[in-house]
């Protein structure tokens, strides 16, 4: 890790709390030890034990309570290098000790005991906590030079490290009996009271000149104590000065470097050595994470309780004279300087001056606990206690400064070492999220909204809608703490926001430092822009709120006002997207609105959304009028298309899209008076939607066919026939009336079609343009006529102008049954073979009818003379019985012959008398016409010459070659020649 300075994660962790003055109760010393203590009573009053070289011991108190509040200009303030402090509470001194003349080196602050260790001119000096006696040396062998006493770690030694490492019940004797069979006393005898009070024992290490002893102190009655050595352990590799006990584990420094010893087996091994030229080593305990801090000049190296290095090195800015820890900070002390690194990250957090450079060599101390919150300072003549701010003050701190990074970084290292719970990490993103909107920073702002998990949606509603409004009393009354001003609407905070940048900028014209970014100073914002990404960021907040479980109410206040930005923003084709989605949008908070912007789309499909049909379709009709009428531009056609359309494609493309939008809506509608109050001007727009609004399943209850056939416009023949074919066909429509009607209705459509056709008029089928069917009406009327049995039969007679002779025979013979009309419509075609197709229809009705011989026989008897005996004869079934028909089929016969001989007689004698007054029409036309050699042909424009010609009733005249291409479509003047138009041949005539 390089050597850095001053770290821009940089925070307030500590505070000057107390302060005392050597100077003011002895001029004649100086302070060499210091030790600091929580009363195990009063968590909130502490004690200092300060060393002097003079050998005096001083008890001082300070009260936690008395701690300045973090606030920004606060803070208590130093005088330069005197270290003193403006107003800080004096350390109270309580009483104070001596313990012989020479300096008090070292001071163990036994917490659980009452007592106070002292190592001073090689020995050990026992004196209760207050200073009220003497301090009693212990029978102990001199030449004592360091002292450690033993940790435990792990969740036994949570709270006091004191209490843990004490052989108090099983656990200390447990620890004695590892340490073998060398437990003895130095010739003291330990008493039976001593070992009933073993609970308060504690464990030390000792060095005394070269023996590394493990000594007991033991307590015995009137406050008396003693030590007993339990082990001595053989260390040969060099003088040890400074020493760690942690479990099992000694960990020493000497000159040489840092060793690891087994507290257990007496075996040593080497951590690493020191290099030639280095400062003497120094040792610190991390009771936090129960690791060792070992110091190579400036560089801090931490190893678990085997020696092992975990994680990586802090490197101070430079020498030091003292190091503690607090927290997760490691403290050190230097020229009149305190300094805070955080053991994580190695980063110098804070630096504070206490008492200026060239002071001489300083001294820190802390508590003894995870816990603590005190850390306390001595120069020569003057000690000042600090007190660890509260999580929450630092966090406050680094917010006021606008260290928002610093602060998240803060609550996340807290959170991960279990110091602050979970939920306040979500808490301090909806703080920095507010005070970065207020920064006018919305991008980021939203981004730490979203990252808060406790944040309430409707917290943003007064930045959108001015209170008091619908949702007023949803909006949490939580001001956080208090950092950032009340809520209000967005325009307001820009403006605010623009003029706190303008004071700004005066003052640091005049020289006064501010705390506004220099960004808005550089690049100074637009009114406009800031509140356009205002809006859009807040919209995205919403949004990602829609995706939360809400409660009915707050949902309702995120869709509405998400419509009011995206209004704002004029982001039409997310407004659309909303309100034809499922949305939570109050109605009568967004109608004038919307209707006042024009947004009459978004109006009508949120009314839709919302079941509001009936509004929603009125909407979509005022949208179509307004589209042809040219007073509505659509905007969502112009922005899908990158070049301006034609208005009228657009207008056309509008009234359709109106209509299509309309027809969504009725199609799931079942109001029926509704459905037919729309119908016509869907209609006029597009029969299919009109159609498809008549005919959709997706309505749970479906319309009144008559009534719907009564609202239906004359005009729109088929919407008619389309309903009715859908009733029929799809939902088993078995009404009589409604098949007739059907029936009626494509026999009329096929007649005008018919006639349409003879007289020249195209192909189309429905005078609104193109039809919605894909098959002929002719078709249709053929399928339906084959399919139902239930329209009215004696309407059959309309078909026989549409020369359907099939249909009309198999509606005659076969559903009517009725034989003399069948016979009779034969007659009036004329021609033999409509005979002979009646008698196979009697003979083979199809569909699984039984044939019908009565009727066959009838026909025979009637009729036998027009019919070709074999043909009869091939068609008869073997079923039926020739004694029926026997009879008649004789007299067929004798008839057959008959006529065959007066046929050729009269058909000789016609013969001539029609060709002569065919000749002479055939002249008195062609003088008329004026047909010479140099006529052509109305057909193919090729001379007539003497070619045989034709000529028909209209004085048209075509060659003969194109009177036998007649059946192929010979056009003549306009005028199609088919199949069906009558030709007699006795007017070809030759020239």
């Amino acid at each position: 890790m390089a050597k850095g300075e001053v770290s821009s994660m940089s925070r307030t962790v500590i505070e000057p709390l107390s302060q005392f003055d050597l100077s003011s109760h002895s001029r004649a010393t100086t302070i060499r030890s210091l030790a600091v203590a929580t009363s195990p009573s009063d968590p909130q009053h502490a004690f200092l034990y300060v060393g002097t070289y003079s050998g005096t011991l001083f008890s001082l108190s300070t009260n936690l309570n008395n701690s300045a509040s973090s606030n920004g200009s606060d803070h208590p303030k130093h005088n330069g290098g005197t270290g003193e402090s403006t107003f800080l509470h004096k350390l109270s001194f309580q009483r104070s000790v001596s313990v012989g003349d020479s300096p008090v080196e070292s001071i163990f602050v036994l917490v659980e005991l009452g007592k106070v260790l002292v190592l001073s001119e090689g020995s050990l000096f026992l004196v209760d906590s207050e200073l009220t006696n003497h301090a009693a040396r212990l029978s102990f062998p001199k030449g004592v030079s360091v002292v450690a006493r033993r940790v435990r770690s792990g969740a036994e030694s949570e709270g006091s490290g004191e209490q843990a490492s004490s052989s108090s019940g099983g656990g200390g004797q447990r620890f004695l009996k590892r340490l073998g069979s060398g437990v003895r006393v130095n010739g003291l005898r330990v008493n039976k009271e001593g070992e009933a009070h073993g609970e308060g024992n504690s464990v030390f290490a000792v060095v005394a000149g070269k023996r590394l002893l493990l000594v007991e102190l033991v307590l015995g009655g009137g406050g008396t104590g003693s030590l007993v050595i339990l082990k001595e352990i053989q260390f040969v590799d060099g003088v040890i000065s400074t020493m760690v006990w942690l479990d099992d584990s000694i960990i020493v420094g000497t000159a040489n470097g840092y060793s690891l010893i087994s507290s257990v087996t007496g075996q040593s091994g080497v951590i690493f050595s020191l290099p030639d030229v280095s400062r003497p080593p120094r040792l610190k305990l991390l009771r936090k994470e129960w690791r060792v801090l070992l110091l190579v000049d400036n560089v801090g190296i931490i190893v678990d309780p085997h020696g092992q290095p975990v994680g990586g090195s802090l490197v101070f800015r430079h020498g030091l004279d003292s190091v503690e820890e607090i927290s997760s900070y490691v403290v050190i002390v230097s020229d009149g300087k305190i300094e805070l690194y955080h053991k994580r990250s190695g980063s110098c957090v804070q630096v504070l001056p206490f008492g200026g450079e060239g002071i001489g060599p300083c001294i820190v101390a802390s508590e003894e606990d995870r816990g603590g919150k005190l850390v306390a300072v001595a120069t020569a003549t003057k000690v000042v206690c600090y007190q660890k701010l509260r999580s929450e003050e630092q966090i406050k701190d680094l917010l006021r400064k606008k260290n928002y990074k610093g602060a998240v970084s803060l609550v996340e290292e807290l959170e991960a070492e279990g110091e602050m719970p979970k939920d306040l990490l979500s808490f301090v993103h909806a703080q920095v999220g507010f005070l970065l909107l207020f920064d006018l920073h919305f991008e980021e702002a939203v981004d730490h909204f979203l990252l808060s998990e406790t944040m309430q949606p409707s917290e943003v509603f007064p930045f959108i809608m001015q209170d008091p409004n619908r949702w007023s009393l949803l909006v949490p009354r939580n001001r956080y703490w208090g950092l950032h001003p009340p809520p209000a609407p967005l325009e307001v905070v820009v403006d605010d926001g623009l003029m706190t940048i303008q004071r700004a900028s005066f003052l640091r014209k005049a020289g006064v430092e501010t705390i506004v970014d220099n960004d808005l100073f550089l690049n100074p914002p637009n009114r406009a822009d800031l509140l356009e990404s205002a809006i859009k960021n807040i919209s995205r907040y919403l949004e990602a709120c829609r995706e939360k479980d809400l409660t009915q109410s707050v949902r309702e206040g995120v869709d509405t006002l998400l419509m009011y930005l995206y209004r704002a923003l004029n982001r039409v084709e997310d407004m659309e997207r909303l309100a034809s989605s499922t949305n939570w949008c109050v109605v009568e908070e967004l109608e004038q609105m919307l209707e006042e912007s024009g947004h009459l789309r978004t109006l009508a499909f949120l009314c839709a959304s919302k079941g509001m049909s009936s509004k929603a379709v009125s909407i979509w009709r005022i949208l179509a009028r307004n589209y042809s009428s040219g007073l509505w531009i659509d905007t969502a056609l112009n922005n899908n298309n990158n070049n301006i359309r034609d208005s009228r494609e657009n207008l056309v493309s509008g009234k359709e899209i109106a209509a299509a939008e309309a027809a969504k809506i009725l199609e799931e509608s079942s109001d029926q008076d509704l459905i037919l109050q729309h119908l016509g001007w869907i209609a006029d727009i597009s029969q299919v939607l009109a159609v498809k609004v008549l005919t959709s399943d997706r309505r749970v209850v479906q319309l009144n066919p008559d009534e719907v056939v009564t609202a239906i416009d004359p005009q729109k023949v088929e919407i008619l026939q389309r309903f009715l074919q859908w009733l029929i066909e799809e939902q088993d429509c078995n009404d009589t009336q409604l098949h007739t009607l059907y029936a009626l209705s494509l026999a009329k459509s096929a007649i005008e079609a018919f006639e349409s056709e003879n007289l020249d008029s195209g192909n189309t089928e429905s005078t609104s343009g193109i039809s919605i069917f894909q098959t002929s009406v002719r078709k249709r009327l053929q399928v339906f006529l084959q399919s139902s049995d239930l329209y009215d039969p004696e309407e059959a007679i309309l078909y026989r102008r549409l020369g359907q002779e099939t249909l009309v025979l198999q509606i005659l013979a076969l559903k009517l049954e009725d034989s003399e009309a069948a016979e009779e419509y034969c007659a009036e075609i004329g021609r033999p073979d409509a005979y002979m197709q009646l008698l196979e229809m009697y003979l083979d009705p199809q569909d699984g009818k039984e044939p019908m011989f009565n009727a066959a026989v009838r026909l025979l008897h009637n009729h036998g003379e027009s019919l070709d005996p074999l043909q009869v004869l091939e068609k008869l079934s073997p079923d039926m019985p020739l004694q029926l028909a026997s009879e008649t089929l004789l007299r067929m016969f004798r008839a057959r012959v008959h006529h065959h001989h007066q046929g050729q007689i009269v058909h000789n004698l016609s013969r001539a008398v029609d060709m002569d007054a065919r000749l002479s029409r055939l002249e008195e036309r062609s003088r008329n016409v004026q047909i010479n050699d140099e006529s052509l042909c109305d057909s193919c424009d090729a001379r007539l010459g003497t070619k045989l010609f034709a000529m028909y009733p209209d004085d048209t005249v075509i060659c003969y070659k194109c009177y036998r291409r007649q059946g192929e479509s010979v056009s003549v003047s306009g005028r199609n020649f088919k199949e069906d138009v009558l030709i007699k041949p006795g007017w070809l005539v030759s020239r």
